[in-house]
Formats: C-alpha cells, structure tokens, sequence
C-alpha cells in the first residue's frame, strides 16, 4: 500500500514538473516575450492590446490560451546607398551605416511587435528606406562643398530627421555614419584640381629650398674638409719642427750634460748656504726672539688683565650707581605720590568744607530771607489790620475819631500856629488884646471849617468802600494834625497869610478892622 502511494505521490510530482515546464517561460537579456491571449494593461500604451510584454525575466504562460512570441532586441545594422542629386544639380552618391536596435521600454517593445514580429528580417529594408528618403531631400539642400567639408551636419539633419519616424516604429538609432560620398561625374575631383597643383607648387618650392639647404651644405662641408686639410699639414710641419730640435738637441747632449752636472753642483752649495742661514735664523729665534715675545706677551697678558680689572671696577661702581639712582627715584617718586595723595585728600577735605561751609550760608541767608519777609509780611497785616480797625472805628462813630485825632494832634497844630507867627516880620494889632483874641478865634474858626471838611470828605469816603475808608483813616493823621485851625495843608497857607508883611487894606474880610476914616486919622497923627 505504501509503495502505491508513493508511486501516485512521485508521478504526481512528475507531472507538476513537467506541467510547470511547459507553462513557464523566461526571456534572455537580448529579447522579449510577447504573451498574447489574455488582455493586459501596459502603462503608456493604451488599453486592449491584446498581449503582454515580459523582459529580463520569466513568467507563466497557460498553454493552448496563450500563445508566447520573442522579439529580438539585438543590434541591427543597415547600409545606406542612396543616389542623390544637390542643390547644384550634380549627381553624387552617399553610402553610410546605420546601426540601430528595438528601443528598450515598454512601448518601443509594443510598436515594433505591432510592426515586425513576423518581419523582423526585413526591419533593414525599412530603415534602409526610410533614411533613403530623408538622405535625398536634405543632400537636395546642399552643395558638393558643403557635404565634403561638413559631413557633421549631414548626419546631424539625417539624424533628425529620421528620429521621429524611427520612434514610431520603436527603433532607436544608436549610429549614423556617411562614410564615402563618390561623384561620378567627376566635380570632386576638378574641385581637387587646384588644392592638388597648390601642393605640387608648394611641393615644388619646397624641394628647391630643400636643394638650396643641400647646395649651402655642401658648399660648407668642403670649406671644413679645407680647413680640416690645411690644419693636418701645419701640424704635420710642428711635428717636423719638433723632430728636428729633438735631433739637434741629441747632439748637444753631451755638453748640455756637463753643464748640467755644474750646474747641480751650483744649486747644491747654494742649497746648502740656505740651510746654515736658516740654521742661524732659528737660532736667532731660539735665542733673542723668543724671549722678546715671552716678555712682550707677559706685559700684555699683565695689561690685559689690570684693563679688565678697571673695566670690572667701572662697570660694577656704574650698576651700583644705577642701582643707587634707581632707589632714589623711587624714594622720590613714592614721596612724590603720597604727597599728591595728601594734596589730594587735603583737597577734598578743604572742597567738602568749603561745601558744607556754603550749604550753613546758603541756609543762614535763607533762614534770614525768610524772617524778614515774616516780619515784612508781619508789619503789612499789622497796618492792615490798624487800617481795616480805623476804617471800622470812621464807619461807627467818624466825630468821636477825628476828635481823638485832633486831641492827639493838638500839640502839632498849636506849634505850627506858633512857627507861622514867628515868621512874621511886621504885625499891626488893632484893638490891642480884643485884635489878638479876634485873631485866635478866626484861626479856631477855619479850623472848625477843616473839620468840617474833614467829616464831610470822611462820610463821601465811608459811603464809598472799606477801601476808600482805609486810605481815608490812613489820611486823617495828617489832616486831623492841624486841625485847631485848619487842615495840614490849609494851616500854614492860613498862618502864611498873617506871616508874611501886608498893608492894612489887604487884611481880609473876616479880620475885624477900621474903616478909611480911622486910617487916614493914624496916618495923620503917624506924620504928626
């Protein structure tokens, strides 16, 4: 029973295997599967293609529902031999390449399966025709010179203008080349005429530069073989030269040899000589010199040496002088400081009491400023005080106020009755005693006409105002003062009228006199 099961279960397995072998599908790097039977969106072609695009990978496919192609996306290649006439009229062929493959997305797959899946032998023939085409009106456009001397923007309008057609066909151009333009009638080569004769004349120019060099060099050369000959024969002659004294002085050897032996004799005993001289200059300098400088040295080593002592003592007494001038300054400069410290401080002490100083009499004049102007303010209220108390004493009782103002003024008014009688030089008394109390008695009587007066002008005033009233009471001192004979004003123009010398006919009216007749009686008796 086992054996059965697992003989069901391994053919099971077999068929699954070979199943999934028939149903799956891989596609090679170079190519691409198209699937068809079962509908399948492809992003950027459109809806109901119709099949499927697979690339790079594999994929299941259900056999008898669906049927699998492949594409080729290898490289393809197509010559170019298109005849062509240019816009000169001259019939020129252009032969090229082009190399161009299946473009790789989703929808150059989908436009070249629409178009040659069943032809894609005959992909170059297309591509051959429709660069043919494009390659006739744009050579159309240019001249012989132009395709010669520019074949770049051949290719590039060729290119161009094939790009969009090729796009619709899902191909892309990988190359382009125009690699031969052959002209049959010949213009290439009339064009080549005159470049080629301008080389061979300039071919020709050179080569007679050329010869020109050449000639100049050989002409050269055989200067320098000349030269090189005539100086091997002068030195051929010097070599003779030297041979000949060479000979001629082989047979003066022998003499020569003589002379020579004497004369090495010669230089021996002068060798010699030399040596006793510099034997007894040594010794000279053993002798004398040597001591000389042995002593010369030890007085310059003793010179020396008290030098750098004196230098010593200079230099150390200078450090201690420095040293010493160093401490001074400094003593004088912290003395120096301190005493600016003390003039400082004595400064500030002095400038603070000099502050404090003016703060007492700024405050001592301020305290008597403001007592003066309590006292002046004191006196004011005390007048108006007396002037408001004067005026309200006028306003109640004026009689019983100018009375006491007379009494108090009495003295004053008598005495400036007395004085305006004094000033009187002449004074002529009738009816003796009885003239005297008349006169009395009419002075009281324009008294009592000024206190008349006075009460009058005291109601108008009290009538008026406490204003009024005050300046009034202020007055009244003044005019209550001669008021037994008048006011202050009118007493001395009153007593001035008796002062002054008059005759008997200007006394007034009111002054008891005589008539014409008594006069003329007194005169008469006067002259009598």
């Amino acid at each position: 029973m086992g054996y059965i099961i697992a003989g069901a279960v391994a053919g099971a397995l077999v068929v699954m295997i070979t199943l999934f072998k028939l149903m799956w599908r891989v596609a090679e790097p170079n190519e691409a599967l198209i699937i068809s039977g079962s509908r399948h969106r492809t992003e950027g072609v459109g809806d109901g293609l119709g099949f499927r695009i697979v690339t790079g990978r594999g994929t299941l496919v259900t056999p008898g529902l669906q049927g699998v192609r492949r594409l080729s996306l290898d490289l393809n290649e197509a010559e170019l031999n298109v005849e062509c006439v240019t816009t000169q009229g001259i019939p020129v062929r252009v032969k090229g390449v082009v190399i161009f493959k299946v473009g790789d997305d989703d929808v150059s797959i989908a436009n070249a399966a629409r178009r040659f899946l069943d032809q894609q032998k005959l992909i170059s023939q297309r591509v051959h025709n429709v660069f043919a085409g494009h390659l006739r009106s744009i050579v159309g456009g240019l001249t012989v010179e132009d395709m010669i001397r520019d074949r770049e923007r051949l290719t590039g309008e060729t290119r161009a203008a094939s790009g969009l057609e090729m796009e619709k066909l899902g191909l892309i151009i990988d190359t382009l080349q125009i690699q031969e333009i052959i002209d049959p009638t010949g213009y290439i080569k009339n064009l080549a005429i005159p470049h080629a004769a301008a080389v061979q004349r300039d071919a020709r120019i050179a080569q007679a530069a050329a010869d020109r060099v050449a000639t100049e060099a050989e002409q050269e050369a055989a200067a320098r073989k000349a030269e090189a000959t005539r100086n091997s024969e002068i030195q051929q002659a010097s070599y003779q030269a030297e041979m000949d004294t060479a000979t001629a002085r082989a047979r003066q050897a022998g003499p020569l040899a003589d002379a020579a032996s004497r004369q090495e004799v010669v230089v021996q005993e002068t060798r010699v000589a030399e040596l006793e001289a510099r034997r007894k200059e040594q010794q000279l300098q053993i002798d004398v010199r040597k001591p000389a400088d042995a002593r010369a040295y030890d007085t310059r080593t003793t010179a020396e040496a008290a030098r750098d002592a004196r230098i010593s003592a200079a230099q150390a007494q200078a450090q201690e002088t420095e040293l010493a001038a160093a401490a001074e300054a400094g003593r004088v400069r912290i003395a120096a400081e301190a005493d600016a410290d003390a003039t400082r401080v004595r400064g500030l002490a002095q400038a603070e009491a000099t502050t404090a100083t003016g703060r007492a009499e700024a405050a001592s004049v301020e305290a008597r400023g403001l007592a003066d102007a309590a006292s002046a303010r004191a006196v004011a209220l005390a007048r108006a005080e007396g002037i408001k108390a004067r005026a309200a004493a006028l306003a109640e009782n004026q009689e019983a106020v100018v009375a006491q103002e007379l009494a108090e003024q009495w003295p004053q008014i008598v005495r400036a009755a007395a004085e305006s009688f004094g000033n009187v030089e002449h004074m002529v008394l009738l009816n003796g005693a009885d003239g005297m109390g008349e006169l009395f008695a009419k002075a009281l009587a324009m008294g009592g006409t000024g206190l008349g007066l006075a009460r009058q002008l005291l109601s108008t005033v009290g009538a008026d105002g406490g204003a009024a009233g005050g300046a009034a009471a202020a007055a009244a001192p003044g005019a209550a003062a001669p008021a037994a004979g008048a006011p202050a004003a009118g007493a001395p123009a009153a007593v001035a009228t008796v002062s002054v010398p008059v005759p008997v006919d200007a006394v007034p009216a009111g002054f008891p006199t005589r008539d014409g007749a008594d006069r003329r009686e007194d005169e008469e008796s006067e002259q009598d």
